[in-house]
Order: structure tokens, then C-alpha cells, then sequence
């Protein structure tokens, strides 16, 4: 940073149940779309600090999934934005890197997928900077069961969970 000073970014990831306020979100959205609210997932927590000669200060940010009543795309449209991705991808993470620090990686060097976070199946965009996170493997493999149990209107996704839901 001119001036000295760096940020550094951490990801805590859920998924957990929303807080009341996110879960106050989601329905706001939801309903400003014309959407019913079925559940609330928080994907994670993301947190940028910054350490400065003079001053610190941090942001936190919880990213969420509000599983409105959305339609499904057809198949051909969800593979359609599904090459989109695949053609951005490696673009997408290097502009990642520029802004927040490297895209992570597992133990082996192996980049973490890209998680849309609203999904691809009911009309994410797959290319919009607010709509991906990374996710290590595992969690983003038991992401989408997740999604159709809050699409589902299913608990805890319908639940209000802690306002924070891990500790530091």
C-alpha cells in the first residue's frame, strides 16, 4: 500500500445457519425480487484487516446463500454457463490474487474450486466477482446436498443460527 502498510484477507467457512441479520437480508432480497425466502445458508465469513504505521483496521463481511424460490435454468443453459466459467477461470484467479492475495490452495498445490454462490442451477451468474468464493474440495463437494435441502425450505436452513458462529 502507498504509505506502507498491507491487508490480509482470512475466509472462515461454513456453512452455518444465518445469523438473524443475514437471515434479514436474504428475506429482503428475496422478497425484492419477487422471491420467497425457503432458507438462509452462511458460506462464510471473509475478513480483511489492514495494518498500517499509523492506523488498524478491519471489515468483515459474512457471504451468504439465500435460497429464494427461484425457477431452475433448462440444461443446456446451466451447461452453457457452466463453459462460461470454464473459459474464465484462470483469469477470474488471477484478478482474485491482485485484489485479496493468492487463491487458495489445498496441501498439494491444488487451486480450490470456484463456488458460485448463487448457483448456476437457478440462474447465477457464472462470472460475477459477488457470486464466487473459493472453497476447499470437500466442503464444495457437500455444498450442493446442502443447497437442495435449503431450496427445500428444510431445517436448519429455515432456522436462525448465532450471530457468530465460530470463534477467533
Amino acid at each position: 500500500m502507498p504509505g506502507g502498510g498491507q491487508f490480509r484477507t482470512v475466509i472462515h467457512y461454513g456453512p452455518w445457519q444465518c445469523s438473524n441479520q443475514l437471515m434479514n437480508y436474504c428475506r429482503e432480497k428475496c422478497a425484492g425480487s419477487g422471491h420467497a425466502l425457503q432458507g438462509c445458508m452462511w458460506l462464510a465469513d471473509v475478513k480483511m484487516d489492514f495494518q498500517g504505521t499509523v492506523v488498524r483496521a478491519g471489515s468483515r463481511f459474512g457471504m451468504t446463500h439465500c435460497c429464494c424460490n427461484y425457477s431452475t435454468i433448462s440444461v443446456s443453459a446451466n451447461q452453457s454457463s457452466r463453459a462460461q466459467w470454464d473459459n474464465v477461470r484462470d483469469g477470474f484467479r488471477e484478478q482474485w490474487a491482485a485484489r485479496f492475495g493468492a487463491w487458495p490452495t489445498d496441501k498439494t498445490g491444488l487451486a480450490y474450486p470456484g463456488h458460485h454462490i448463487r448457483d448456476l442451477k437457478h440462474g447465477g451468474n457464472p462470472t460475477d466477482w459477488e457470486n464466487i468464493l473459493p472453497f476447499a474440495k470437500d466442503i464444495h463437494d457437500t455444498l450442493n446436498g446442502l443447497y437442495n435441502q435449503c431450496y427445500a425450505n428444510s431445517p436448519p436452513w429455515t432456522q436462525v443460527g448465532p450471530d457468530y458462529p465460530y470463534g477467533e
